[in-house]
């Protein structure tokens, strides 16, 4: 490829800079949902830079994963698709040696005229969570960290190659930096935001997110589901005997097996996979593009790490029905009533098991026991 700086040849004019950068900010104050934000962000990115692909990461512990993600050669090659969805599963570890692990780290922007070139001497290397459906020839990065004053890295906005009008792929102009920057500031923002107003949707005693957040994320993804035509599981999981754990340790006890619990489910879940209390001693979780086949392997392992976890009380077990739109329900109701059948079914075949509803007996929801 013909590599150039592209000064006068990438991005669009003034004016149209001004008016995204207006529609960016106008959004900040206006959408709700973190998730088109950050879409928002990364196409915003990518315009300002002629961009050929650009993610936003999430720092999540010791790693970094996906949270959206652009990419316009696999975008031609699977129409209709969510990329950030078939990617989200790729985790950077912040340890690593990767561009947008080594950025976060540093808290530093990296402009990279061709990462494929670095030698074996620089701190970092071109690692492709596109996997080989995406090797080009030539690939110019900016990486540029999300930094927050409070919270410091909450992440990184990665771009790659930049592209002139006539398409040939070129590195990132200098001048350019300052904007990507402000794009990046918007999202730590947004990010910033959306973590404290999830406080305001976490249960006290677990820490997972609580039947408010249920309500509001399940039909989102329901939309979500019904758009893209990818499907959408939910599973219920109940503590078996969890009344007796009260009755014969205490209140306090049984709140402790709540929260190890509910850690569980969220340490073994993806970024993307929602954990919440669903009332009691059951819990409630969404999981995106996951077809009824993944959901009960996800819940065959969430069930066996409960049965060995290390209780002060001793032991305890759970329950888990598994409904899947559109399989088993087209509305919030539907899923959940189809899901409540399958626990009440694996309630009434001996407990600590898992039950997908296509095979669950009909039956009412299944009460404290």
């Amino acid at each position: 490829m013909n590599v150039g700086d592209g000064a006068s040849q990438i991005g669009p004019d003034t004016g149209t800079l001004l008016s995204e950068l207006l529609r960016v900010g106008i959004a900040m104050s206006s959408e709700p949902d973190l998730t088109r934000l950050l879409e928002l962000f990364v196409s915003s990115a990518r315009q300002f830079t002629g961009a050929e692909a650009g993610t936003i990461f999430l720092v999540e512990g010791d790693h970094l994963e996906i949270a959206v993600s652009q990419n316009a050669v696999l975008e031609r090659r699977y129409v209709g698709s969510d990329l950030s969805r078939r990617f989200r599963s790729q985790r950077v570890a912040l340890a690593g040696d990767s561009v947008a692990a080594y950025a976060a780290r540093a808290g530093a922007v990296l402009n990279i005229p061709d990462a494929l070139a670095l030698g074996p001497g620089q701190p970092y290397r071109f690692d492709s969570y596109f996997g080989p459906e995406y090797r080009p020839q030539f690939c110019s990065v900016l990486c540029v960290p999300l930094s927050d004053a409070t919270s410091g890295v909450v992440g990184v906005l990665e771009l790659l190659n930049a592209t002139e009008r006539g398409g040939t792929r070129t590195g990132f102009p200098r001048e350019r930096e300052d904007l990507i920057r402000v794009i990046a500031a918007y999202a730590t923002v947004a990010v910033r935001n959306w973590r404290l107003q999830a406080l305001s949707l976490k249960d006290a005693v677990t820490g997972a997110y609580n039947r408010r957040y249920f309500d509001l994320r399940v039909d989102e993804e329901i939309s979500r589901s019904v758009r893209t035509h990818e499907p959408l599981s939910l599973a219920l999981v109940d503590l078996d005997a969890f009344k007796a754990i009260n009755d014969r340790h205490g209140h306090q006890a049984g709140d402790v097996v709540l929260r190890g619990v509910a850690q569980v489910l969220i340490n073994q879940s993806r970024l993307y996979t929602v954990i919440t209390r669903y009332g009691g001693d059951e819990f409630a979780i969404i999981l995106p593009s996951t077809p009824a086949a993944g959901a009960a392997a996800y819940a065959e392992r969430l069930k066996r790490i409960v049965e060995r976890y290390p209780f002060a009380s001793g032991g305890a077990t759970v329950s888990i029905g598994i409904a899947t739109m559109p399989d088993h329900g087209r509305t919030r109701d539907e899923l959940v009533a189809a899901a409540d059948g399958a626990l009440y079914a694996a309630k009434q075949a001996g407990a600590n098991r898992v039950v997908i509803a296509d095979t669950a007996a009909p039956g009412s929801r299944p009460g404290d026991d």
